[in-house]
């Protein structure tokens, strides 16, 4: 009698990661403003008015308007990366759109500055493809050399134009004064939400203070900005354009097998990555300064890749992750030391949050890091009135670092993303 071998098992396919949907964010968002409020009712009245500023119409108008550059350099990496391009120019990028936006809206009008700013950004665009797609350069040296030429030839050129305007205003290190480009105020409706705030009821003039934030006193170019984000997702997910522009960072060689010009969609898409971060630099020239100034940017090309992984290469996760970013930049321009150091208690029940649900998981590791945090949070909340101004100045490059050691295990780049690619390879 011969035995018959057991069929071999199939193993199960790893069910796949849900997707946060924007009513789970809406609900998270609740849920937090609910604990901030208890929270706020517990503690005492010394403390409570650094909780209100934490939701304070003016923090959060602030965060918004840090939010959009970081967010405009994120949305330029991500059209890159979903081609196959690493884009590690975007500073260099928003440096170009800082110089020429001031530039020519000094020469002209704040709107024709915003072209030439977007056109500055896009022409070192248009130089990173060439180097990348047309003559295989390392996208990272290519990246790192335009983050270079760009601060060395803007700083040659302010020394040329700006100089010689001293009786106006300019310097080699800044330009003069740009006009203001128009804000936009809900009316009515702002008023209305400003009164609800004064009033500091539970949970309601939180959500006020919040949502009157976005509704008063907001920039043009901000409404753009967010219109981008929204029409990036139309784009490359609901459209046949944005199908094969995807394939390219995806498999390039299969999507050339099916008559795809893989190059002409990567330099399409990397010369929109530049025109990004060119407008991400007009905002912070002709809207957060009204001036060109030398080392303006101040890293926000990097932090914006880092809200572009942070969101996972999609555009819904990059406007939270440049929201986040952009939040924590803020604090150091309105009373930042007492609001970081409420946000000490917060984080401390985020943390006491997520080890339990950790050790719910089996995850006891996890677990008891996360409350040997949470307990080191207390302690510090405890014994201190106040964060000093050092530490709330690093707390956008801290929370950086945080954010991105925390969600590296689930981030899932495009297949081909940085890999060298000619034309017929896969014949």
């Amino acid at each position: 009698m011969t035995a018959t071998a057991a069929p071999a098992r199939t193993p199960k396919a790893a069910p796949a990661r849900r997707r946060m949907t924007f009513a789970t964010a809406l609900l998270l968002l609740a849920a937090a403003l609910v604990v901030l409020s208890v929270v706020r009712e517990l503690v005492s009245a010394r403390d409570q008015g650094a909780f209100d500023s934490i939701t304070s119409s003016g923090q959060v108008a602030a965060a918004l308007s840090m939010a959009v550059p970081i967010g405009l350099a994120g949305l330029g990496g991500l059209w890159a990366e979903r081609a196959g391009v690493v884009n590690i120019g975007l500073e260099g990028m928003m440096v170009l759109g800082t110089f020429f936006g001031a530039w020519a809206g000094y020469q002209t009008s704040p709107w024709v500055g915003v072209l030439a700013g977007v056109l500055g950004g896009a022409v070192g665009g248009l130089v990173h493809a060439v180097a990348t797609v047309t003559f295989g350069v390392d996208h990272i040296i290519s990246g790192v050399a335009i983050n270079i030429l760009a601060l060395g030839a803007t700083t040659y050129l302010a020394k040329r134009w700006f100089e010689p305007l001293a009786d106006q205003g300019g310097s080699p290190k800044q330009s003069p004064q740009v006009g203001d480009i128009q804000d936009v105020t809900v009316p009515g409706l702002s008023d209305w939400l400003a009164d609800v705030e004064k009033h500091h009821w539970f949970f309601v003039s939180d959500l006020a203070g919040l949502l009157g934030g976005l509704v008063t006193d907001i920039s043009t170019l901000t409404i753009v900005s967010i219109a981008l984000v929204v029409g990036t997702f139309f784009v490359l997910w609901k459209t046949s354009f944005g199908l094969r522009l995807r394939s390219c960072g995806e498999n390039p060689t299969a999507a050339e097998s099916l008559g795809v010009n893989v190059y002409l969609y990567k330099y399409a898409a990397v010369t929109v990555s530049g025109a990004l971060a060119g407008l991400g630099g007009v905002f912070l020239a002709l809207v957060r300064s009204h001036i060109y100034n030398e080392g303006q940017t101040g890293g926000r090309g990097y932090i914006g890749l880092a809200a572009m992984l942070f969101g996972n290469w999609r555009p819904g996760g990059l406007a939270l992750g440049a929201g986040l970013f952009g939040y924590s930049d803020a604090l150091q321009l309105r009373n930042g030391g007492a609001t970081v150091h409420a946000l000490l208690l917060l984080a401390a029940i985020g943390l006491a949050a997520l080890a339990a649900w950790r050790l719910y998981r089996g995850a006891r590791v996890a677990a008891a890091v996360c409350a040997g945090a949470t307990a080191l949070l207390v302690v510090w909340y405890a014994l201190t009135d106040t964060v000093p101004n050092e530490l709330v100045s690093a707390t956008p490059y801290i929370v950086t670092l945080l954010v991105m050691g925390l969600a590296a295990q689930r981030l899932r780049m495009p297949k081909a993303d940085g890999r060298p690619y000619r034309r017929g390879q896969g014949t």
